[in-house]
């Protein structure tokens, strides 16, 4: 009888593996290969990331904490007072380490005699500079404080950044009758200043060499303190940086009366008083002042305490100026035309001949915009129906499904009000929507719609012709330029008209459509995954050829894992590319010796989510809006479309391939968290972003020769 060995764990901590996909976010940061203000760029994005985890992730364990829950069975066996514990000490260790990387940037930027200086070592010219940027930009957008004698201690919003201010003011002299002049203490009072979001963080100095002078906005209102205290006659003044971080759950209450709308503005203005999950603070800050903003803030040591440096917020650098040093950056790739599809001329009939696949950001996003401004102006068109989830500034997308209203076209917009942190965004544009006549779907009760569909109607020959386009990715061009993407563009009428079912649930919610084509959450996807995956361990049991590749954001979910790893022990090949949080642990024996995973972490951010199933030499493939994370397959409205069209499945299965073969931003999923780079010795270097645009670039190549 076989002895089958289980390690200890079968699944590895979903906030620890999230901790470690931003560690790799850091290596970036920390990689000498990568050019200088990129490097800046992604400091900017780990602390951002650390931002959004303390609002959701850590406040949701903390809450199951102070509910006296140990949530054991939720957090895999581990006690919620432990994982706060554990995330803590990781994540200060992971701040120190960015600081550590930051002044080692800094010093860089100095040898390309770009100087980051603060407000002791400005020159003359640049003092008078400062003087008066504060007078002209800075000293109208201020909220300034006195804290003293307030009965209610001010909010400070989530996220922004403090200066908290100690004053000492010199006592005034008693006259005692008898006897001498008695000193009295000295009076202290505290003030908090808010940081201006509005001005770039980083402002630039006037400099009359080659060398180039930055100082932080909190450093100019450090240079400018006495101009704004110096009614208070102090002897001494000091200021140290703050921020606090929320919990960002949306309360939504059940009043029926009150439209989701109304509900969801609500809870956003509400989530500004969410309970404090971080408090970060500047080592260096006296005691008394420490405490003073402490005690008054109700924050006690069982919320997280985190010493910082002088400066937070380093997700500024997310905006740090280029200074027109383009030798600092990642050389931009232009994004490429999708062969064989013109911006000029119709974007219809072309896809009314056949399939198209739009790879974003390696080719150009416009394919999106022409197609709704093609539809808006088409007097055949009848209708537009299209999911949206998160938006661009000032959405391109918005503005074509405008003018197609104001051309009679009848336009279905469903937007997803509870997209997280866009909610204030969403809502606005779904006001501008409505007044302008669009018809507005605002999903479904209990379910965020996440899928990424669209589909028109055109009369031809009068009969009904539906053409659409359904996709991995946000319709958002600003995201469109760093995040990668697949759509496809189909005039499969089968395909499309589940798509239209999909909007049909939309409306009536109690009905659920079957779907000839179309994987659809909360109802199918789940059993339609397991259908695919058995069927690979049955062709590995008859001894066929049987693999699975997936390449996708997120697995979290245990029961698809287990799944994995059934297939994995009948002999079945699993290959996963994982960007972010990865659950499942590869390579055990008995367990998951056949399954390998890495991560992608690059210029670009890894988000299309592609799917291939072996199926004995005659491969399947599917690109979804879903993750395998229990909310996408269980708790939302997601699609997985098959791909049918020959060409566009062997350009998934090379791209599946490329990421593959990466051995240069790929590091290794893995047990102990470690994010090993895989590099296999005598290998050649093979950046897969850089190679993913060179296969498109000579496609297009070989298309120009034919020509």
């Amino acid at each position: 009888m076989i002895h089958h060995h289980t390690p200890v764990n079968r699944y590895i901590d979903r906030e620890k593996s999230w901790l470690a996909f931003n560690a790799r976010v850091l290596q970036e940061a920390a990689d000498e290969k990568v050019p200088l203000l990129d490097r800046l760029r992604f400091l900017g994005i780990f602390s951002n990331n650390l931002d959004e985890f303390f609002r959701v992730r850590y406040a949701a364990v903390r809450r199951l904490s102070l509910a006296g829950q140990t949530g054991e069975k939720i957090l895999g066996g581990i006690s919620a007072q432990q994982l706060l514990k554990d995330i803590t000490e990781i994540v200060i260790e992971q701040q120190s380490e960015s600081l550590r990387i930051l002044s080692v940037i800094e010093q860089e930027l100095q040898q390309e005699n770009i100087y980051i200086i603060n407000e002791t070592e400005v020159s003359k010219e640049q003092q008078n500079f400062i003087k008066d940027f504060f007078i002209q930009k800075v000293s109208p957008e201020l909220v300034t404080i006195i804290l003293n004698d307030l009965d209610e201690f001010p909010l400070l919003k989530d996220a922004a950044g403090y200066l908290a201010v100690k004053l000492v003011i010199p006592p005034k002299e008693k006259k005692i009758t008898e006897g001498e002049p008695v000193n009295l203490e000295p009076e202290v009072r505290y003030a908090v200043v808010e940081m201006p979001k509005t001005i770039n963080r980083f402002v630039v100095l006037p400099s009359n060499n080659e060398k180039q002078y930055i100082i932080l906005l909190d450093d100019v209102i450090r240079y400018n303190l006495y101009s704004i205290f110096n009614i208070f006659n102090y002897e001494s003044i000091s200021a140290h940086m703050i921020k606090i971080t929320r919990d960002a759950q949306l309360e939504i209450d059940s009043d029926q009366s009150k439209s989701l709308m109304e509900k969801i503005s609500k809870g956003v203005k509400e989530r500004r008083i969410g309970e404090p999950v971080r408090f970060v603070y500047d080592q260096s800050i006296e005691k008394d002042t420490l405490n003073f903003f402490l005690t008054r803030m109700g924050i006690d040591a069982t919320d997280s305490i985190i010493p910082g440096g002088r400066y937070h917020n380093r997700r500024d650098y997310m905006s740090f100026p280029n200074l027109g040093r383009y030798d600092l950056l990642y050389k931009q790739n232009t994004p490429l035309p999708i062969p064989g599809l013109s911006l000029e001329g119709s974007i219809l009939q072309k896809i009314k001949q056949k399939d198209y696949l739009l790879n974003a950001p390696y080719q150009s996003y416009s394919y999106v915009i022409k197609f709704l401004r093609e539809a808006a102006l088409d007097p055949k068109v009848v209708s537009i129906k299209i999911t949206l989830y998160r938006l661009a500034k000032n959405s391109q997308i918005v503005s074509s499904l405008i003018n197609a209203a104001k051309n009679g076209k009848k336009v279905t917009v469903q937007i997803e009000l509870q997209a997280r942190f866009d909610e204030a965004s969403n809502i606005s544009y779904s006001e501008q929507m409505q007044r302008e006549g669009i018809n507005l779907i605002f999903g479904v009760k209990g379910l965020k719609v996440h899928s990424k569909i669209c589909v028109i109607e055109r009369i031809e020959k009068g009969k009904f012709k539906r053409y659409g386009f359904i996709s991995t990715g946000n319709f958002n061009e600003s995201t469109a330029k760093i995040y990668t993407d697949v759509t496809l563009f189909t005039c499969h009428q089968q395909i499309l008209k589940d798509v239209n079912k999909i909007f049909d649930f939309f409306d009536v919610n109690y009905r659920v459509h079957r779907y000839k084509h179309l994987f659809v959450s909360p109802h199918y996807t789940r059993s339609k995954f397991y259908k695919l995956i058995d069927r690979e361990i049955l062709n590995a049991i008859a001894g066929k050829e049987a693999y699975i590749k997936l390449k996708m954001n997120s697995l979290t979910d245990y029961k698809m894992i287990d799944k994995l790893y059934e297939a994995s022990r009948e002999g079945v090949k699993v290959q996963l590319i994982i960007r972010g949080i990865c659950c499942l642990i590869p390579g055990e024996e008995d367990m998951s010796e056949n399954i390998e995973a890495i991560s992608i972490v690059d210029n670009y951010l890894e988000h299309s989510r592609v799917y291939i199933f072996g199926n004995s030499g005659d491969p399947e493939v599917y690109i979804s809006s879903a993750d395998f994370m229990t909310r996408n397959l269980d708790e939302r409205v997601e699609v997985t479309c098959p791909i049918y069209d020959a060409d566009i499945k062997q350009e998934l299965i090379d791209t599946f391939e490329i990421g593959w073969k990466g051995n240069v931003k790929a590091r290794l999923h893995s047990e102990n968290l470690e994010n090993k780079y895989r590099k296999r010795p005598h290998e050649k270097v093979f950046r897969a972003q850089l190679e993913t645009y060179n296969y498109y670039r000579d496609m297009l190549e070989v298309i120009y020769e034919q020509l």
